[in-house]
C-alpha cells in the first residue's frame, strides 16, 4: 500500500470510527488532558480489557489524583484498588515507584519526552507515545498490537515487532496522521480487522486491502 492509498484509507476510517467504541485511555483523555492520569491509566490498561481499566482508573484516582498523594498509598492498597487488571500486583509496584520518581526526578511533573518516559518503571514505548500524544499533544506514534498487525496487513510496512513498526512509520507516515493513527486503528482492529477471521465483508476499506497474512475472513 502506498502513502497515497493510505490517505484514502484513513479518510474512510475517520468517517467510520465515530461509530466504534472509544479505547479506555482515549476516553480518559477526552475528559482531562492531565498527563499524570493518562500515564497511570495507560499503565493499568496493558493486557487489560477497557471495561476493567475504566473502573480501576476511576477507583484509583478517587484515592489519589496526583503523584504525591499516590506515592503515599501502600502498594497493597493500590493493588487491591486496581484489581482485577492484568498483573495488578506488579502494576501496583510500578505505579507507586513511578510516582516516587516523578517527585524525586521531575518535581512531581510527568516528563514530556519519550526518552525520559521510558526510563520510568513499567513504561514502554507504547505508553510513552500515548502520554506524549494525548497528554501533551506532541508528535508521536503509539504502536500496539492492532497498529502493528494492520499496518503490516495493509503492506504499508513490513516489520516483525511493534517497536520496529513505530520506527518504520516514523519514516513513512505523514506527520498529520501520527497522533490519530493509534486510535483509528485500535477502533478498527477491535471492531472489524480482527487478528483472526477479520470482517472483510463489513470493512469500509476492503477494496484497498491486500490482506497480507490473512488466511480466513468473513
Amino acid at each position: 500500500m502506498t502513502t497515497a492509498t493510505l490517505r484514502q484509507v484513513l479518510a474512510k476510517l475517520y468517517r467510520a470510527h465515530r461509530h466504534w467504541k472509544t479505547p479506555a485511555v482515549s476516553k480518559i483523555s477526552e475528559t482531562t488532558r492531565d498527563p499524570f492520569r493518562i500515564l497511570i491509566s495507560c499503565m493499568l490498561s496493558l493486557r487489560t480489557k477497557d471495561e476493567v481499566t475504566d473502573v480501576a482508573s476511576a477507583k484509583l484516582f478517587a484515592l489519589a489524583k496526583a503523584p504525591r498523594a499516590m506515592a503515599r498509598l501502600p502498594v497493597a492498597r493500590i493493588a487491591k484498588t486496581i484489581y482485577p487488571v492484568g498483573f495488578y500486583r506488579t502494576k501496583a509496584r510500578h505505579v507507586r515507584e513511578v510516582c516516587r520518581q516523578l517527585l524525586t526526578r521531575y518535581r512531581g511533573r510527568v516528563p514530556s519526552t519519550i526518552e525520559e518516559l521510558v526510563t520510568l518503571p513499567g513504561v514502554g514505548r507504547k505508553t510513552a507515545n500515548l502520554v506524549v500524544t494525548l497528554g501533551f499533544q506532541r508528535l508521536g506514534i503509539c504502536v500496539d498490537t492492532h497498529v502493528h498487525r494492520i499496518s503490516n496487513r495493509w503492506g504499508y510496512v513490513r516489520t516483525r515487532a511493534p517497536d520496529e513498526t513505530e520506527f518504520a512509520l516514523r519514516k513513512k507516515l505523514p506527520t498529520r496522521y501520527w497522533i490519530d493513527y493509534n486510535e483509528l486503528l485500535v477502533r478498527f482492529g477491535r471492531t472489524i480487522c480482527h487478528p483472526t477471521s477479520p470482517w472483510c465483508s463489513r470493512c469500509p476499506v476492503e477494496r484497498w486491502c491486500p490482506r497480507i497474512g490473512v488466511t480466513r475472513h468473513r
